[in-house]
């Protein structure tokens, strides 16, 4: 049951946060491309028409700092960052912070969560992606947004943290807006919930907030 919750509320994210129904772009009269992280297998894939074409290994975000599950899109491209980004740059749409795809210094980590929430690649298969995918290019990162049960407190930012923004917006706690990043206003908003639902009064979001909001069951 727990399962088919965090399923649903996946399916949710990926349809509210980002590109929606939009799943491709065409390349001037080019092929609809699609590219698809998965943060379960550590995998991203390439599609071309819908049809995989590529896949590479990937390091993603830690814990403490998970990767942003949504869709979102390719909005800038920079080669030779160098240090931690490795060899090439594509950065991503995510409203509460900078994310992107890029290369690394530390192909060890690649397979492995332990970025900062970037989407870590070897080098020569960055550089490969850069050539394949235009400014534009849909981005659909999929798996359990409520994978790690963070405790969310102020400071944090996150899909997590909108799925709470949005959850105590729709049971009239919260009137500001859904944006992944946990303020003061969603502090206040969170004790009012705990409050009527005579948990402890802390704003931190625990197991119990998470069962109380009807997040998990």
């Amino acid at each position: 049951m727990v399962r088919a919750l965090r399923i649903t509320l996946c399916v949710c994210i990926l349809v509210v946060l980002g590109l929606g129904g939009n799943a491709h772009v065409r390349a001037q009269s080019g092929p609809l491309m699609l590219i698809e992280v998965n943060t379960d297998t550590h995998r991203l894939t390439v599609y071309r028409d819908g049809i995989a074409i590529k896949q590479y290994p990937v390091a993603l975000g830690r814990p403490d700092s998970p990767t942003p599950i949504g869709n979102w899109k390719v909005i800038n491209k920079y080669k030779n960052w160098g240090g931690g980004f490795g060899t090439r740059w594509l950065g991503l749409n995510v409203p509460w912070g900078i994310y992107g795809i890029h290369g690394t210094n530390r192909p060890h980590s690649i397979g492995w969560s332990a970025s900062a929430g970037c989407i870590r690649m070897r080098n020569r298969d960055v550089e490969e992606l850069y050539e394949m995918i235009r400014v534009g290019t849909p981005v659909r990162i999929v798996g359990d947004p409520l994978k790690y049960m963070r405790r969310l407190k102020d400071g944090d930012i996150g899909t997590d943290v909108w799925l709470v923004q949005d959850r105590l917006l729709r049971l009239g706690f919260y009137r500001g807006p859904c944006n992944g990043r946990f303020s003061l206003s969603t502090q206040a908003a969170l004790k009012a919930f705990e409050r009527s639902q005579h948990l402890p009064v802390d704003g931190v979001v625990s197991v119990r907030d998470y069962h109380a909001l009807g997040l998990i069951e």
